[in-house]
């Protein structure tokens, strides 16, 4: 088991050493193929007020477990910030994958608590409504009503699973 948790923590370092100039490009990279497969997050894109992309996240765990990955907040086409997500968890769990996701920020006072926020812990906060394929296709304008919208894509791998429940989101300086 603690070839496990070396390997979680040893993954996501690799992750998260990007240079602004990779988190940038990948970032632009994952967002084209989630607009591409989902018209749906083009939609919510373009009515969000910023979109913090997560390129690539680590997952895996054999009773423990963890994630990460770094991410770009962008806002008006215009890079704001960047963000590293982490998580770790101990349960019935085994596997390991990676994915991409895309947290929209709907409000404004949402993107205000990111900003505001010393790390920002899922669960508090602002109300966040995960979209999978099923529930991305109901949604319209008029029925974005939550805070925040969240979409996993871009699964590889065997992991049982995609929940963010203590997941913590914090900004980052990444190297230049």
């Amino acid at each position: 088991m603690l070839w496990l948790v070396a390997g979680v923590a040893s993954a996501g370092s690799a992750v998260q050493a990007a240079t602004v100039a990779e988190l940038d490009r990948e970032a632009d990279e994952a967002l084209a193929r989630l607009y591409a497969t989902s018209p749906k997050a083009k939609e919510l894109g373009d009515r969000a007020r910023a979109v913090l992309i997560f390129p690539k996240i680590v997952k895996a765990g054999l009773v423990v477990g963890g994630q990460g990955g770094d991410g770009v907040l962008r806002a008006g086409g215009r890079t704001e910030g960047y963000y590293r997500i982490a998580a770790a968890s101990y349960g019935l769990q085994v596997g390991a994958q990676t994915f991409s996701f895309a947290l929209f920020f709907i409000t404004q006072s949402a993107l205000d608590y990111l900003d505001k926020s010393n790390g920002w812990a899922i669960g508090s906060g602002p109300s966040i409504v995960v979209l999978d394929k099923g529930r991305a296709r109901a949604t319209n304008t008029t029925t974005l009503k939550q805070d925040v919208y969240a979409v996993p894509f871009g699964q590889k791998g065997l992991m049982a699973g995609l929940g963010l429940e203590g997941s913590r989101i914090s900004r980052i300086e990444p190297a230049a």
